[in-house]
């Protein structure tokens, strides 16, 4: 993963905030909405591609677009930022693999002390019993 082409490729639009803020929101574009086109990045190798594909598919549209928006502050500059950091962060988050898990044998130990807590419950539900007569 090459962070300055993934820079160069993304492509934001300025767009105005919905919601409160009075008449601020009217008249400035304030939000900012980015597009990363995961099939088109040449700041991915092609395994990379595939991973995003398949991990982020409910992020991604049709054709394979993440698309991120944020309209927490009221600068555009600011926006930008956040937004930026929080499209590296899913990126991250999308590439990593996890470990794999290896199966751990039960010890010989704990193993002896299960069935020999199995064989003094035993003969305490034997002595439980009536006498046979």
């Amino acid at each position: 993963m090459n962070k300055e082409v993934l820079l160069s490729e993304l492509q934001f639009k300025a767009v105005r905030s919905s919601g409160a803020g009075g008449q601020n929101v009217n008249k400035v574009a304030s939000k900012v909405v980015l597009n990363f086109e995961v099939d088109k990045s040449l700041g991915l190798s092609e395994s990379e591609r595939s991973l995003l594909k398949e991990k982020l598919a409910s992020k991604l549209t049709q054709d394979y677009v993440l698309i991120l928006s944020c309209d927490e502050d009221r600068s555009q500059v600011k926006n930008k930022k956040i937004v930026v950091k929080r499209f590296f962060s899913i990126l991250e988050k999308g590439l990593h693999k996890s470990k794999v898990r290896k199966e751990t044998k039960i010890p010989k130990a704990v193993k002896e002390k299960r069935l020999h807590a199995k064989k003094v419950m035993s003969v305490l539900k034997q002595n439980r019993r009536n006498p046979k007569l």
